[in-house]
């Protein structure tokens, strides 16, 4: 087979060598790569049409395993504006302990999630791939519009991790005890500064109250309540 990869943040350009490249080779199909990212994939259709080729595969991450079949509804949904909902199902299913879940779920609708969890749900999130293409496959309408458009930055992911990291295991659990000193302590074992650690506990008491809306389902005005309230890492939607 002769495939054609073509990157899908790249638009209408990829429509032209598409065409180009099937005149001269006689391509068999197509690969659609960066899926992940924010692009909707509209360019598929238009590829389909001027090369009369089938839309074989598409690359949703820069891992060997980041690599799945086409699939044409899915892709709709993007192109729409719903989100690709079944791709996300399908990675977190793939990725997340359920017995895990269950018992964050529990946490959260009981008042009990700690910095270890914040922590440890960070880990599980990051093994779904980046987290502006997660963000993507939600559908934008109602309270999650907009989400898409969310920019996150990965370094400060990092650093919330390293500062948790820096604590005790009793201070993971109980963030009511970290003081003034024990701040300073943690803002110097993690290399960070102690307006770092501060940062860090506000989204902590942001994100408690954010993953207790999604757990007991009350969705209604949840995309008003985060605009200017998600945490630095996600910029252009947060204050």
């Amino acid at each position: 087979e002769i495939l054609f990869v073509a990157d899908a943040m790249t638009g209408q350009d990829a429509v032209k060598s598409a065409g180009e490249f099937h005149h001269r080779l006689g391509i068999t199909g197509i690969i659609l790569t960066k899926m992940d990212g924010d692009a909707r994939g509209g360019a598929a259709l238009s590829i389909r049409t001027v090369t009369q080729q089938p839309l074989k595969f598409v690359g949703t991450g820069e891992k060997f395993d980041a690599f799945e079949l086409f699939h044409p509804d899915r892709v709709a949904s993007r192109i729409l504006g719903m989100g690709d909902v079944l791709s996300l199902i399908e990675k977190v299913e793939q990725n997340i302990d359920q017995k895990q879940a269950e018992e964050m779920q529990r946490k959260l609708i009981d008042n009990e999630f700690t910095l270890e969890d914040f922590r440890n749900q960070i880990r599980q999130l990051r093994k779904l791939g980046p987290l502006e293409g997660l963000l993507g496959m939600m559908p934008q309408i109602g309270p999650m519009k907009g989400l898409k458009d969310v920019k996150v930055d990965e370094g400060e992911i990092d650093r919330i991790v390293a500062i948790i990291d820096s604590m005790t295991r009793k201070e993971r659990h109980n963030h009511m005890i970290i003081n003034g000193a024990r701040r300073r302590r943690i803002a110097k074992g993690s290399g960070t500064s102690v307006e770092d650690v501060n940062n860090l506990l506000r989204q902590y008491a942001q994100a408690r109250k954010m993953m207790k809306s999604f757990s007991t389902g009350n969705f209604m005005g949840l995309g008003k309540r985060l605009k200017g309230k998600l945490p630095p890492m996600f910029g252009g939607f947060g204050g």
